[in-house]
């Protein structure tokens, strides 16, 4: 009996250490692009092969469409002096893009950045992204916000925990990429990968190196800046006031969280 109550034991311990356990993916750099160096990135999508933007700061706020080749920005509207811009997302011919604690999230057509309405929001905004159904919204907390693109109220929430069941936190910039929400964590090297039914992160991105800190500059200039083209699955990631985006393939895993 002692011996078999023994076993269970070390059984249930091996399976929660595998639990706990999660994938560690590294990366490889496909192709290097030009950012503008001044750009406090808060937003990065990417459509028909054009890279669309939203950064941010007091009084430096904007949207951007900017030719992902060359770095050379061909549409520019700048927010009021007022709004710190943040997170971005295309729904249909819309952009919408959040502001931090002004409480307010911007809707402009997609082709003239004419601004159509607004939607109010209670929190802070960070980062936003889009499913088939619903926006998703992270306010730097452990918590993402599922909402309705036409009203912008809550569908549903969930808790993004790390294999051993801890709350992560910071969650910032979002991307969804195959089915999985990629979230930037506010001054860290790493993307989670998000299971969006369950919050679970499913495993990390390690992007250490990326970028060399004599490039970086200044300590505000973090990881920061998510952007997918599924048409040709292409993986970009940027930071805020970095002079380069790179196009990024994920590497064989490797375990260790």
């Amino acid at each position: 009996m002692l011996n078999t109550l023994r076993l269970g034991a070390l059984l249930l311990t091996l399976f929660c250490g595998a639990a706990a356990a999660q994938t560690v993916d590294s990366y490889r750099i496909v192709h290097v692009y030009p950012h503008d160096h001044n750009a406090f990135t808060q937003g990065l999508i990417c459509i028909d092969g054009r890279l669309y933007e939203s950064t941010g700061l007091q009084d430096q706020s904007s949207l951007r469409m900017e030719d992902l080749e060359t770095g050379k920005i061909l549409q520019y509207s700048a927010l009021p002096s007022n709004y710190f811009g943040e997170g971005l997302a295309a729904w249909g011919s819309n952009l919408i893009q959040l502001t931090w604690q002004n409480h307010i999230a911007l809707v402009y057509d997609r082709f003239s950045f004419r601004q159509l309405r607004t939607f109010p929001w209670p929190g802070e905004g960070w980062g936003l992204t889009v499913d088939a159904k619903n926006l998703i919204l992270s306010d730097g907390t452990a918590t993402l916000h599922f909402l309705d693109p036409a009203t912008f109220r809550e569908v549903r929430h969930i808790t993004v925990r790390d294999g051993s069941g801890k709350p992560v936190t910071k969650l910032n910039e979002l991307e969804y990429v195959r089915g999985e929400i990629y979230a930037n964590i506010w001054y860290s090297d790493r993307i989670a990968r998000i299971a969006p039914a369950t919050g679970r992160v499913l495993g990390w991105i390690d992007l250490s190196g990326l970028l060399s800190p004599a490039e970086r500059g200044s300590p505000d200039a973090v990881l920061n800046g998510i952007a997918y083209d599924a048409q040709h699955d292409r993986l970009f990631v940027t930071g805020k006031l970095w002079p380069k985006i790179f196009e990024i393939r994920i590497a064989a895993p490797k375990h260790g969280e």
